[in-house]
């Protein structure tokens, strides 16, 4: 049993071969189609050939994500069996984030008080992880998202309209996110996030014109 699993490891990370670490790593990003930024590598063996006079080199290399993906699913599976909500996840990989989706008999509470509980999650998942970690639940991400587009949208109207500033409530970096990205497409009207910490206000008011 340990054999096979020793040679199932060896398959999900294939070995790349060079006469040096640079080489053998280039080959890693050419055949993985991956930067070396977002790679991960280990050397297997480094030998001397031909009396010294030539030296292979073999490394095994693999995406960075799966790291993390594991940081992250070693922090659930030793959360979850304590935690007081009957939940469970599934980790999805997808343009160089670190999807997490939550399923389970109690998983309408992680949406209540508009999600607090969901987004407190993704706070601390990305505390543990250097690679971007989002969550969600019951498409919650989606249905924010197009509330809080619909609202800057609305805000940002206003504020052409009237030229007074607008103030808006305590929001996390996710939501100040959207608002800001919905405000500055409205012409003449820009946002700034206020405060200091994980919660912050957005300020949505007119750019001053240039004066002649």
């Amino acid at each position: 049993m340990e054999n096979d699993e020793k040679i199932e490891e060896k398959e999900e990370k294939p070995e790349f071969k060079g006469k040096n670490l640079e080489e053998a790593i280039s080959l890693a990003e050419h055949r993985l189609k991956i930067p070396r930024s977002e790679l991960n590598y280990e050397i297997v063996t480094e030998k001397t050939k031909l009396f010294g006079i030539s030296k292979e080199i073999v490394i095994r290399a693999w995406p960075k994500i799966e790291a993390e993906e594991n940081a992250v699913a070693n922090f659930l599976d030793k959360l979850l069996p304590n935690f007081p909500l009957e939940i469970s996840y599934e980790i999805k990989k997808r343009n160089g984030f670190v999807y997490v989706i939550f399923e389970g008999n109690d998983k309408q509470l992680l949406l209540w008080k508009d999600g607090s509980l969901l987004l407190a999650f993704q706070h601390i998942l990305n505390k543990i992880s250097s690679q971007k970690v989002q969550v969600d639940c019951e498409f919650f991400r989606k249905r924010k998202e197009k509330e809080l587009k619909e609202y800057a949208q609305q805000v940002a109207r206003q504020v052409y309209e009237t030229g007074r500033n607008e103030i808006l409530d305590l929001m996390n970096p996710y939501e100040r996110r959207i608002v800001h990205i919905e405000v500055n497409q409205v012409p003449g009207i820009t946002s700034e996030s206020l405060g200091e910490g994980f919660l912050k206000r957005v300020k949505v008011f007119p750019v001053e014109k240039n004066k002649k």
